[in-house]
Formats: C-alpha cells, structure tokens, sequence
C-alpha cells in the first residue's frame, strides 16, 4: 500500500509525467490514432522537461547571485524560498501534505466540472508547495495531523488552484491572444493586482508596450532577447562580483579558483541560456497540449482550460520579463535597507522568486498599459514579496519561527496568512473559513450563471 501511495504521490508531483498523460488523455477521447497519442504524449513529456531544465538553469545560475548579495549587503534574516521551505516542511508534515494534494486535485476537477471556473491546474510542484503550506498552516493553529486536516486543506487548496487562474485570465487573452491556456501559479493574485494597476494607471497605445521600446537602429541587436538578457545580466554579475571582491567569489563555495570575472561572465550567459530553453520548452507544451485538451473539454470537463507553470507567457513579452524583475528586485532590495534600519524581521530578497513572479507580473502590467503599466506592477509586486513574508511568518507556528526560508509568491501569502490569522480564532473558525470560501465560490458562479442567462435574454 506504501508502495501504491508512493508512486501516485510521485506520479502527481511529477509535472512531465503528469501533463504528459493528460495531453494522451485528451488525444485518446479525440479518437486519434494511437501513434498520434504516443506522439503527443512524448513531446509534451519532453516539452516539460525542457521547461523544467531550462528553469533549472536559471535558479543554478541565480544561487551565486544571491550568495554574492547576501556578502555585499552582510544581511542576514529569512529567505523567501518555496522549495527550501518546502523540503524542510515534508520532513515533518510529508504525509498530510501529499494526501492534501491528491483530495485538492479531485476537488480541482470537480469544481472545474459544474462550475463556470473551467481551470484545470496543471502545476505539480505548486499543488505540492501549496498543499505542504496548507498542512503546516493547519497544523498549527491546531488541528493537527488528522483525515480533517487532510479534507479540510484538500478543500481549501481545490478550492484555490480552481479560482486563482479565473483572476488572471483576462490579462491572459490580451497575453497569448486566444482563450486556450490559463496561468497555474501561485503568483496569480500578485499578477491579477499587476494587471489591474497596469490597465488602469498605464499606457494602452500597443506602441508603449515593453515589447517596443524605441532602441537606435544600432542598438537593434538588443531586439534579440538572447542578446539583450546576455549583456544587461553580465552587467550585473560583473558589478556585484567586483564589489564581492575576488577572495569571496574565487573561494571553494562558489567559483572554486576560476577568475571571479570569468565566472561572473559565465553565470550570466548561463542566465541567458536557461530562458532560451525555457521559450523552447514553451513551444513544445503549448504545441501539443492545447490540441491535445480539446479531448478533456469535449468529455471530462467541457470547455476546460490548462493552467500552465509561469514561463508560459515568458515568450510574449521577454523585455517585459527582463525589465521588471530588476524593477522588483529594487524594491525588494530598498525594502530590506528599510528592515534594517526599522530593526525587523529582515527578509532577504530572493532572487529565485523575484526573477519569475517580477517578470511574470511585468507581462501582465504591460498587457494593457505599456511599460508603464509593466512598471508599475512589476513595482507593487516587489513589495508584495519584500513585506508579504512577514505576514505568513506567525501563520507556520513553531515551524516558521525556526526556519531561515518562508513561502514567497502572493498567493502564499494572501491565503495562509488568512488561515493563520483566522487559525487564532480556534479551529472552528478555520474550518468556517475553508467551507465558506468553498460556498463563495458556487454562490458566485450561481449568481454569474444567473446574470448571464438574464443577460442573454
């Protein structure tokens, strides 16, 4: 039985295997031909895993960023991190939080079969971080480790993956411009939040966007993404080494006696090389699982949507991308200076987290306000991950108070810090909270299933 569990846990959170079998799920209810569904099935697979290794790529490249920071600033405090968090966590909470995923995931498919949210989350590490935070969260406002911590945070997470996408999806149309995928990230509220402030606040002449920024003809060549990522992050990497100082970046922990220059040269073109294999692993998902859900709409879940990991609109808007992760992480730097000095809980910024939730909101910023939209949202994104981990913090009990690293995108912090406020009420009160915020949301979908039948009248 420990076998069995073992392996669907591994299964799930395995995100290649799993969309994957989903995109020969959907080619199977077409009725394709089964050399079109093994095919299908493969490209996804690898499509995944081109993503995933691209991505890894950059985190590889970012971890010497952050240890060059960290020396230059001689900070010390809480790194938002949610895979560190998150493997701290399972030591202790591994059980509940695998079984919170697999009840939230059959409450995900439910919810997206008699409802208007249509959202299928496709994101297994994210389903597993959220479900680890759920159990923790849980556990310590006190109701432990038992089946009702297990339904409860499956409840809650279901509830979650289904409606968070539903925020982000009007930007995403402008995004990608069709209706075929959906964002499945835990930075969705952050990123609906940035999409709003751009759309309101920004510039929607499609000539301010990011995308076209008046570059002199003989700067053209930074038109290429590759190009123009290369050079501003060698730029950076060049600074931070220098001011690290050669002693510190030429020591075992990091280059390991290769010229600290060198290295920083290196670690930036092995920035630049990750997000190009990150768009190539784009490509290949968005080629083969878009037609692939046709099947799944058409029999399990009518008119369901993917919602697919954050580097899914990277492709759209690269200069957004670019632009508005140095925004965030300016602020989140200004923000640390400010704990410092305020003598606070210090939160260092994480890089990592900064790179994919910044970016990401950039691109949706700049969806319907240009660059100034991008800006702006890539900014009040910035201080949602410099001062949103504070808030979270007491919510993870004795957990959070001795751990270095905390969960770090906006919807982390915005759910589990409202079960952790709610979770000192006593755990009555956190269980009225998940069960209402599941009745919420079939109460909104009646109510705009109501207000659409009178409208089509």
């Amino acid at each position: 039985m420990n076998g069995f569990l073992n392996f669907i846990v591994s299964f799930a959170t395995t995100p290649a295997l799993l969309v994957g079998m989903i995109a020969m799920l959907g080619l199977i209810l077409q009725k394709k031909p089964a050399t079109a569904v093994i095919q299908g099935g493969i490209k996804t697979f690898a499509g995944f895993l081109v993503l995933t290794g691209g991505a890894g790529i950059l985190v590889n490249s970012l971890t010497p960023f952050s240890a060059m920071f960290q020396h230059v600033f001689n900070a010390k405090g809480i790194v938002p991190s949610n895979e560190a968090v998150v493997a701290l966590a399972l030591v202790k909470f591994g059980t509940p939080a695998a079984l919170i995923m697999l009840v939230g995931f059959v409450v995900n498919i439910i919810l997206a079969r008699i409802t208007r949210f249509k959202y299928i989350f496709l994101t297994g590490q994210a389903m597993l971080y959220v479900s680890t935070m759920a159990a923790v969260v849980l556990a310590s406002a006190g109701l432990g480790t038992s089946w009702e911590t297990i339904l409860l945070g499956g409840i809650f997470e279901g509830t979650l993956l289904t409606v968070t996408p539903a925020l982000t999806q009007r930007y995403m149309r402008k995004i990608t411009g069709n209706d075929g995928v959906a964002m499945g990230h835990t930075g969705n509220m952050g990123y609906a939040l940035a999409g709003f402030l751009g759309e309101k606040f920004g510039n929607p002449d499609p000539d301010k966007s990011t995308e076209k920024l008046n570059i002199p003809k003989n700067l053209g060549f930074l038109r290429d993404s590759t190009v123009s990522i290369s050079i501003v992050m060698m730029i950076v990497y060049v600074i931070l080494a220098i001011i690290a100082g050669p002693n510190f970046v030429q020591s075992a922990d990091l280059s390991n006696g290769t010229n600290y220059i060198v290295y920083a040269i290196t670690q930036a073109g092995t920035f630049a090389a990750g997000f190009v294999v990150v768009l190539q692993g784009v490509r290949m998902i968005l080629a083969e699982i878009i037609p692939a859900f046709q099947g799944i709409a058409a029999k399990l879940v009518p008119n369901s949507k993917p919602a697919l990991d954050v580097p899914i609109v990277f492709p759209y808007a690269p200069n957004a991308v670019l632009l508005c992760f140095f925004v965030s992480f300016i602020v989140g730097v200004l923000s640390m200076l400010v704990m410092l000095g305020l003598h606070t809980t210090v939160i260092i910024p994480g890089v990592v987290g900064i790179f994919f939730c910044g970016g990401a909101a950039g691109v949706y910023g700049n969806a319907f306000g240009g660059v100034r939209g991008a800006v702006i949202g890539s900014f009040v994104n910035g201080l949602i991950l410099a001062w949103g981990p504070l808030l979270i913090l007491p919510a993870l009990g004795s957990f959070g108070a001795g751990a270095a690293s905390t969960f770090a995108d906006s919807d982390y912090i915005v759910s589990g810090g409202l079960l952790g406020l709610t979770g000192k009420a006593g755990s009555g009160a956190l269980i009225a909270l998940i069960l209402g915020f599941l009745a919420v949301v079939l109460i909104l979908n009646a109510v705009l299933n109501a207000r659409d039948k009178a409208n089509a009248k």
